[in-house]
């Protein structure tokens, strides 16, 4: 089974799913390294229904958000990576996908039962107001786990290091 869908496929995929009377999970982020925190997110997110959507922001959001040097790893290397968990049923790309009414439309085209996110995320108030237009529940399903996000790492391994280090795509 490929984990990987486009937006179609996965609206289509998610059709099924809820003919099926399976509850559909509803998960996002950029996931560029890895880490801890990701893992008992995506962990938690899963225990919230049957099926677990993963949104994956595209290389250019992650640019604007987070820096030039950023991402570390492609979105096709962090999809394929992401693909490996047991705890991740479908990742989505989001090519090209950059305003919020793009996301809204998706939201309501795959409809979940619920949409996962870490507790003290910034984008908690506009999903709350997606979850209310398709019905589903917003469940913060683990707090911030303390120093593991990506930026915290490169900043640990440039302090260790060295500020000389360079990462490459």
């Amino acid at each position: 089974m490929n984990k990987i869908l486009s937006v179609n496929q996965a609206i289509k995929i998610a059709q099924e799913i809820r003919k099926q009377n399976k509850a559909i999970v509803l998960a996002g982020g950029c996931f560029d390294v890895l880490h801890v925190g990701h893992i008992l997110f995506l962990k938690a997110a899963k225990k919230q229904g049957d099926i677990l959507f993963l949104l994956l922001e595209s290389d250019e959001n992650i640019r604007k958000r987070k820096g030039k040097e950023r991402p570390l790893n492609t979105q096709k290397n962090r999809a394929v990576v992401l693909s490996a968990l047991e705890a991740v049923d479908y990742i989505v790309p989001l090519v090209g996908m950059t305003k919020n009414e793009e996301y809204d439309r998706l939201m309501i085209q795959i409809k979940p039962d619920v949409v996962a996110m870490t507790a003290g995320d910034s984008e908690i108030e506009r999903r709350a107001k997606q979850c209310s237009t398709v019905g589903a529940k917003l469940k913060l399903v683990i707090k911030e786990v303390d120093k593991t996000s990506t930026t915290d790492l490169i900043d640990e391994i440039k302090n260790k290091y060295g500020k000389t280090i360079k990462f490459y795509q």
